[in-house]
């Protein structure tokens, strides 16, 4: 008695959707979850982190320092989670004495929600579309097809960075970079990796490239997690 194609068939096995994501960060640098926990790591920052200032600030206005600090970075994160953020990146050590001003965010994208096309058709859309002043270019992030935007605008100083400077609230031109990126076996489901920095106050200078050269370097590490 032969057995039926179908039955010879081995039964479907229904791929699962990570449940979250890894990245390798520089030294220096921390993540700060938006979702939950974001009080508690901000504490850790602020007091495990923070204990140096950059230089030129005096002794005595240390403390001013780390309270403009913890206002600034509440202020960060309340703004990144108010845009779907889910997790927010800093440096919180100085190099060379100074705080670099950049930070990224990682956040959830509502684009399956009003586009049903297949991911690689929505990255092909938005690389047609381009950006303004900038470009988009299909790139692969974790063995998938992403998009990755480069461009330059305008941003409220207090945004961009945990700096001293930071609370002088003057616009700067910022350097940007976006990574959209779909989740797998996950129809509708998408991130970003959002990346901003002012550089050195020219958003064409090699030290802002240097910054933006170091982003795509923890981006290419990026892989999702299924535990």
């Amino acid at each position: 008695m032969s057995t039926s194609d179908s039955e010879q068939q081995s039964p479907r096995v229904e791929a699962t959707p990570p449940c979250g994501y890894e990245l390798i960060l520089p030294p220096g640098w921390v993540r700060i979850p938006l979702r939950k926990g974001t009080k508690e790591a901000l504490e850790k920052v602020l007091f495990s982190h923070m204990g140096q200032v950059p230089e030129g600030i005096p002794r005595d206005d240390a403390m001013r320092f780390r309270l403009d600090m913890r206002r600034q970075l509440e202020r960060q994160a309340r703004a990144a989670k108010r845009n779907g953020g889910l997790d927010l990146y800093l440096p919180v050590l100085p190099r060379g004495g100074i705080f670099l001003m950049a930070s990224f965010i990682v956040a959830e994208l509502p684009i399956g929600q009003v586009n049903a096309n297949p991911p690689q058709a929505v990255i092909t859309q938005l690389v047609n579309e381009g950006v303004p002043g900038g470009t988009a270019t299909r790139i692969d992030v974790a063995g998938a097809p992403a998009l990755r935007r480069d461009y330059g605008s305008a941003l409220e100083e207090e945004e961009s960075s945990p700096s001293s400077e930071a609370v002088q609230q003057v616009a700067l031109p910022t350097r940007r970079v976006d990574y959209v990126i779909p989740v797998p076996d996950d129809p509708g489901r998408w991130i970003s990796i959002n990346f901003s920095t002012p550089g050195d106050g020219d958003i064409k200078s090699e030290f802002t490239g240097v910054l933006v050269e170091l982003f795509d370097a923890v981006v290419s590490t990026f892989k999702w997690s299924y535990e």
